[in-house]
């Protein structure tokens, strides 16, 4: 019987479903082609047909996890009328929200951070595959900055992409031990304390949260 489009992209999301599942029982380097492909009754070689390698796979999980999500996150942001850094520590918040509701992004976000084993190779074969997912979430971020720099609520030399950098490394930092249960706090106080802390460092005299 001939395949449809439809019918190979069914197979290559049932591939993907397998592959994180696993991914989140075991971990990456744990996780073998025969594994994946036995779960939803494939062979190895049909997996492979759609897949190169291990790296394959991560990156368009990344990117489908990616294009699902960030239109929740941005009507999200697009429902708030005014800029301001509480947005930016909200919208973080809402993204671990997201998680807690859900339990297909739970997964994938303690594989991702807990699960995946990043060594140099691997972050050499994947980077390429997601490196617009990647510009897009950070984009996000320095936009909102940019914005509250350029109205006043930020000093003027404020290095946005650093200030960036640090918060999303706050946040990582933060998830990262609250599924390694080291979190004497909820995570949601973790972040939006150390996010208050860096505003408190950036913002303009007098300026608060206001836009």
């Amino acid at each position: 019987m001939r395949r449809t489009k439809q019918d190979a992209e069914q197979t290559r999301k049932a591939i993907l479903a397998s592959a994180m599942d696993i991914f989140y029982e075991k971990g990456y380097s744990k996780t073998t082609f025969d594994e994946i492909a036995k779960r939803i009754n494939l062979t190895k070689g049909a997996v492979y047909w759609y897949f190169r390698n291990k790296p394959d796979i991560v990156a368009a999980l990344i990117n489908e996890f990616a294009v699902k999500y960030f239109t929740e996150i941005n009507a999200f942001i697009n429902s708030r009328k005014t800029i301001s850094f509480d947005n930016i520590t909200d919208t973080q918040l809402f993204i671990f929200q997201m998680m807690h509701e859900n339990l297909t992004l739970h997964k994938f976000m303690f594989f991702i951070t807990c699960q995946m084993e990043w060594s140099e190779a691997i972050i050499n074969k994947v980077l390429p595959a997601i490196e617009e997912t990647k510009k897009i979430s950070r984009n996000l971020m320095f936009e909102n900055l940019r914005k509250l720099r350029d109205n006043g609520v930020l000093k003027p030399d404020t290095d946005i992409v650093l200030t960036g950098e640090i918060l999303m490394t706050i946040s990582s930092g933060a998830l990262e031990a609250y599924f390694g249960k080291r979190l004497t706090n909820d995570l949601e106080t973790v972040v939006r304390n150390g996010f208050t802390m860096v505003y408190n460092n950036i913002k303009t005299e007098g300026n608060n949260n206001e836009n």
